[in-house]
């Protein structure tokens, strides 16, 4: 299938090298405003070529939009203006809500696949693509009762063409969940190279830091131009989230300073229990159109 991406960064990037190992894609054409990246890609082998957005999604099988989600808002609409009737369109950001509402009364809305794969790294760039990085993880497809039955059947054979499981979400339900298991994190570890970057000893610090640190600071990496309309569009529940983690940071530092040490201790075996929930001894499975697709609690 002629299959055009919007974005060439790690997502796009990489689900270019999916596609083409899978057979999937046929023909791969890549649209991106950048001129270095756009260059890379078709360097290094991402896509066959480049086209301005109006030629690119001209007669072509597929069209999937992995750039930030504020640009989404401001170019989706147009895309389904363009493509024709047959065309599928998936978009892959990470917060669907305020992206649905925006095209909720196209004439086009059923050629829409709003999708989020979980999956990525802190890199970005077309250097940046890894070939299976999707493999084994998650896809999740939101509000799939208003896509048309064949978009959304093509989407579910790319998804698992990638080797991964899909999961169906309202895009509420989306939003809301991966707040906690996907945008608290990065927060998280933004907060945490700010608040080392103050010490005043910070480059001792930096010259100590192992392998503790430097995992649980890696997503303050992440671009800027990817993170922050995320946390602009989700703005509400990565609200909730932080004012739970806050709370749970509070009962920790409490601990410490009252030397309650028997509470401590409780409170990390407690934590310890996330290792059986993520590895995969309390899996959940859902049960969707005779095949069940596993999805950890989170």
């Amino acid at each position: 299938m002629r299959t055009t991406i919007i974005g060439l960064g790690l997502i796009g990037g990489s689900m270019a090298k999916d596609l083409r190992k899978s057979k999937i894609a046929t023909e791969l054409i890549g649209i991106d405003i950048n001129e270095i990246h756009a260059k890379q890609a078709v360097e290094i082998g991402l896509v066959d070529r480049i086209e301005s957005l109006e030629n690119g999604i001209k007669n072509t099988d597929i069209v999937i939009l992995a750039i930030p989600v504020d640009k989404e808002l401001e170019i989706l609409s147009t895309v389904l203006d363009q493509i024709s009737e047959n065309t599928t369109v998936i978009d892959l950001g990470s917060t669907k809500r305020v992206i649905i509402e925006s095209v909720k009364n196209h004439p086009k809305r059923r050629n829409f696949i709003p999708a989020h794969p979980m999956s990525g790294t802190e890199n970005s760039g077309p250097t940046a693509a890894q070939e299976d990085l999707f493999k084994g993880k998650i896809a999740i497809l939101c509000d799939q009762e208003d896509s048309g039955p064949q978009h959304l059947a093509l989407v579910e054979k790319m998804f698992q063409s990638l080797g991964m499981d899909i999961a169906y979400m309202t895009a509420d339900e989306q939003d809301h969940s991966t707040a906690f298991v996907s945008h608290l994190p990065h927060a998280a570890a933004y907060a945490l190279a700010n608040a080392v970057q103050t010490k005043e000893d910070r480059n001792i610090i930096f010259d100590l830091a192992s392998g503790g640190f430097r995992s649980t600071v890696r997503l303050a990496k992440s671009s800027s131009t990817m993170w922050h309309p995320i946390f602009q569009q989700n703005r509400d529940y990565v609200v909730e989230s932080l004012n739970v983690y806050i709370k749970h940071l509070k009962h920790f530092r409490d601990c410490l300073k009252n030397e309650e040490d028997d509470k401590l201790k409780d409170l990390i075996l407690n934590a310890n229990k996330i290792r059986g929930i993520l590895e995969g001894e309390n899996p959940h499975f859902v049960k969707n159109e005779e095949k069940l697709v596993k999805l950890y609690t989170k």
